[in-house]
């Protein structure tokens, strides 16, 4: 076959097997880039059948490489992070430690060298960007408070990963590898981890003062030219330019530069439309990057190394899982957190394959750790479904131990009940107001500005312990617990306030509430016109939602202009 056509031919095998083994994933419930690593496997060099020309798939993996560190910073929301700050951090960082340290006892006990070890360990340690937006977006999960704890703590091994990714190179020949730019001695280490820091804080800094103002300013101009296709050009070509120019210019990776210009078109007006628009070409080349993936496995590990796999398997899905459920027991997070972020970080992506990829290129990792990896994310993804759908029947199984559940609930935790300085007389009539998003903290300061009493119950701990910092009654958990209601004294109150939460939560709130008083009035506040009308179709409060409400605003201010008018 010419050669001239070898790009064509990868394409087609690429794109043609990854939808079909992309639709049975997703008929199985399965993720669908499970069946994308194995239509790589499918046309793999490892495998009988088509071949796909292995250095180009390389290629266009680094473009899909770019493009998905490209949707990461996008996706990186300081504020989001700074919410769950105080369990995301310090759980994050110690989960990747553990999962790193099960790594390093695993393969040396195999007779690997600690470079090697190290290597392989970290590559356990992240879990998968897609995976877990996926996951929590198809359970209704990302606006959660699990939700939200589950995407900072993968925002923070993603800032961990690409740190690993910047230093790794100018510690390899410390660590038994080779460097890539030929320095071996001692002092020239020192020098080569030195430079990189600096080079990496002079990329940053001029991403944060120049890039921050620059790329938007050109996003705006573009915009006013009223082009779409000049501002997809312009969004693709900021993800590809500030990549290769941190390359070429800074001496980093492609990734961090990738990594960076995301964070910088996510501080535009105009990140929302920039990500719509990109969001096909990223699936693209995303699909293209777990396609070369998949053409780097061979399948022949699984019957030669099967304990080997086994051990690969058992770190990722009950090493970390463990590992973070406790970590977030030990900051008083209810069982529920426990295991939702636990599941979520219970397997392994992106990240994984790229630090492998360098791992190998530094001498630091062999194919045949490379094949283990990649054998480890396949089905740790495969089975990370099954573990999402087992969360609530472990949850019940636990809480039907009732010991057990004691110990891991943590009963005595001060923030589960309302603080001795709040007066008894002020929990009397007073206005119970379940979440505090976007929607309760606008109500919550209205009540409290016309000096009407109000009590917060909020999953959070952080919210929570920020509202008593400011001298404001608040009980943390969930309020589908009667213990949380109970302490905010719903008994004695005469509104309850649910703030848009999932419909099911709402009717046992609703539920609770009018069993420990039946003449409470309630008032929710719903997501969208369907849930608004099936909340009044059951009748269990009076119902609020954003559109209707507007649409009720807008249509008094024009009466009110319309009249003012005719009395003129």
């Amino acid at each position: 076959m010419p050669h001239h056509v070898d790009l064509i031919v990868l394409l087609a095998l690429g794109f043609g097997l990854a939808l079909f083994f992309g639709y049975i994933a997703a008929r199985l419930r399965l993720p669908p880039l499970v069946g994308y690593l194995i239509a790589g496997i499918a046309i793999s060099p490892n495998t009988s059948g088509p071949v796909g020309e292995i250095a180009l798939a390389n290629q266009l993996a680094e473009l899909g490489v770019m493009f998905l560190m490209f949707g990461v910073g996008m996706h990186f929301s300081l504020k989001d992070l700074l919410e769950v700050r105080r369990i995301a951090l310090p759980g994050a960082i110690l989960q990747i430690l553990v999962a790193t340290l099960l790594g390093v006892g695993v393969a040396s006990f195999w007779g690997w060298s600690f470079g090697s070890a190290l290597v392989f360990g970290l590559t356990l340690s992240c879990a998968s960007t897609v995976v877990l937006l996926k996951a929590l977006g198809d359970r209704g999960l990302l606006d959660s408070v699990n939700g939200k704890i589950a995407v900072g703590w993968l925002l923070v091994e993603d800032l961990v990963m690409v740190l690993v990714l910047v230093l790794l190179p100018a510690v390899a020949v410390l660590l038994g590898g080779k460097s890539l730019a030929g320095q071996e001695t001692t002092s020239s280490l020192i020098w080569t981890i030195t430079l990189t820091l600096l080079k990496v804080s002079g990329f940053i800094a001029f991403m944060l003062i120049i890039g921050k103002r620059l790329v938007p300013m050109i996003m705006s101009f573009v915009v006013r030219l009223g082009s779409r296709e000049l501002f997809t050009l312009t969004v693709v070509a900021c993800a590809v330019s500030i990549a290769y120019g941190a390359y070429a210019v800074f001496g980093v990776s492609m990734a961090l530069g990738a990594f960076f210009a995301g964070m910088v078109v996510k501080e535009s007006d105009f990140c929302h439309r920039a990500e719509e628009e990109l969001l096909p070409l990223r699936e693209v080349f995303a699909i293209l990057f777990f396609v070369s993936v998949g053409m780097l496995f061979d399948p022949k590990i699984i019957l030669e190394q099967p304990l080997h796999i086994l051990s690969v398997i058992a770190i990722i899905t009950l090493g970390k899982t463990l590992a973070a459920m406790a970590l977030v027991l030990f900051f008083r997070y209810p069982l529920n957190t426990a295991l939702t972020v636990g599941a979520s970080l219970a397997q392994i992506g992106e990240f994984s394959f790229i630090l492998a990829a360098l791992g190998i290129s530094l001498g630091l990792l062999t194919t045949e750790a490379q094949n283990l990896i990649l054998a480890g994310a396949l089905f740790s993804i495969t089975l990370n479904s099954f573990m999402f759908y087992a969360i609530e029947p472990v949850q019940k199984w636990i809480r039907a131990r009732s010991s057990l559940a004691r110990l891991l609930e943590r009963s005595s935790d001060p923030l589960a009940m309302l603080p001795d300085e709040v007066d008894q007389s002020y929990l009397r009539d007073q206005v119970v107001i379940v979440g505090h998003g976007e929607v309760g903290k606008r109500i919550t300061e209205t009540l409290m500005q016309q000096n009407i009493k109000v009590v917060i119950a909020e999953e959070n701990r952080e919210i929570v312990e920020g509202l008593r910092e400011k001298g404001i009654a608040a009980v943390s958990g969930l309020a589908t617990e009667p213990s949380v209601l109970i302490q905010a004294h719903i008994q004695h109150a005469r509104l309850l306030v649910i703030s848009p939460m999932d419909i099911l939560d709402i009717h046992r709130i609703v539920d609770i509430a009018k069993q420990l008083n039946s003449e409470i009035q309630v008032l929710i506040c719903a997501e969208n016109k369907e849930e608004a009308e099936l909340i009044r179709i059951d009748d269990i409060g009076d119902v609020f939602y954003a559109k209707e409400q507007m649409a009720i605003n807008m249509s008094q201010h024009i009466l009110h202009e319309i009249h003012k008018a005719h009395t003129k």
